[in-house]
């Protein structure tokens, strides 16, 4: 299958599962020459890359910690040299509280230091210095260079548990309009899922008390009446970074089953 991502290198964090794991298959199914799959666990980047090359591109598989600086920077070099360049960044990475404490301190006011550090620090400080690594390359893209970030509805309203995660990711949201302005005519765009059936959701109906009175208490807003899946998201992500997208940038778009058009909650 070909499409909007003919010949472009590619560039996917936390792609060893869920919305990442989707992403870079579509991208190589849309005509990607080739993804790099970054993920902290390398068997799981390794079953994604198998994907990929199954999809239709190469693949390089790199294991990074986005909590180390030196880390992030050998992502992106590694990426370009194995690819001779770099045309796409998805940062698509990101962690919830309940990855880091399982107890009842998640609320502004008992959230241990360290897990909002670990929080922020995956899902907002590394999106920009990925971004701040990527650019030269990006800049020298002829192929339509463009970023895609995830960000998350939690990033538009407030949610309870997760205070880091929601000011991460409203984070997200203004950094990709910054980035839009500072990088043209490279493209930078944003994604905002609501509730996806990935290992980050399912890790944290299973913190809940009543795993399955979570998740119908978290989809009930939804018009759409189930969870989204990674490969709709996916297709969304892929279309911002493609040509079909070339007039669009500094944007974000909200992929949440209808959960914030309205201010009701489905019986």
């Amino acid at each position: 299958m070909t499409g909007s991502s003919d010949g472009r290198t590619c560039l996917v964090t936390g792609a060893g599962q869920g919305i990442g794991r989707a992403i870079a298959v579509q991208l190589a199914r849309q005509g990607a020459s080739a993804v790099a799959v970054a993920d902290r666990t390398r068997d799981t980047a390794a079953e994604t890359a198998e994907l990929v090359r199954a999809a239709g591109a190469r693949a390089e598989v790199i294991v990074c910690d986005l909590r180390v600086h030196d880390s992030v920077a050998d992502m992106v070099t590694r990426t370009a040299e194995a690819f001779g360049g770099l045309d796409v960044l998805v940062n698509n990475a990101g962690v919830i509280e309940t990855a880091f404490t399982t107890g009842p301190d998640r609320a502004v006011d008992t959230l241990p230091e360290a897990v909002w550090d670990a929080v922020y620090e995956v899902n907002l400080k590394a999106v920009w210095l990925a971004t701040k690594f990527a650019a030269p390359y990006l800049r020298r893209s002829r192929r339509g260079p463009a970023i895609v970030n995830t960000a998350s509805v939690s990033g538009l309203t407030g949610f309870p548990d997760a205070p880091a995660y929601g000011v991460a990711k409203a984070g997200v949201i203004h950094l990709t309009k910054v980035t839009a302005v500072d990088l043209a005519p490279v493209r930078c765009n944003c994604l905002c899922p609501g509730v996806v059936d990935t290992p980050l959701a399912q890790d944290h109906f299973a913190a809940a008390p009543d795993r399955a009175a979570m998740e119908r208490e978290l989809t009930a807003p939804q018009l759409v009446r189930r969870l989204g899946r990674p490969e709709e998201v996916a297709r969304l992500a892929c279309f911002l970074a493609g040509d079909d997208a070339a007039f669009i940038t500094g944007a974000s778009y909200v992929i949440d089953g209808g959960a914030l058009a309205w201010r009701g909650v489905q019986n």
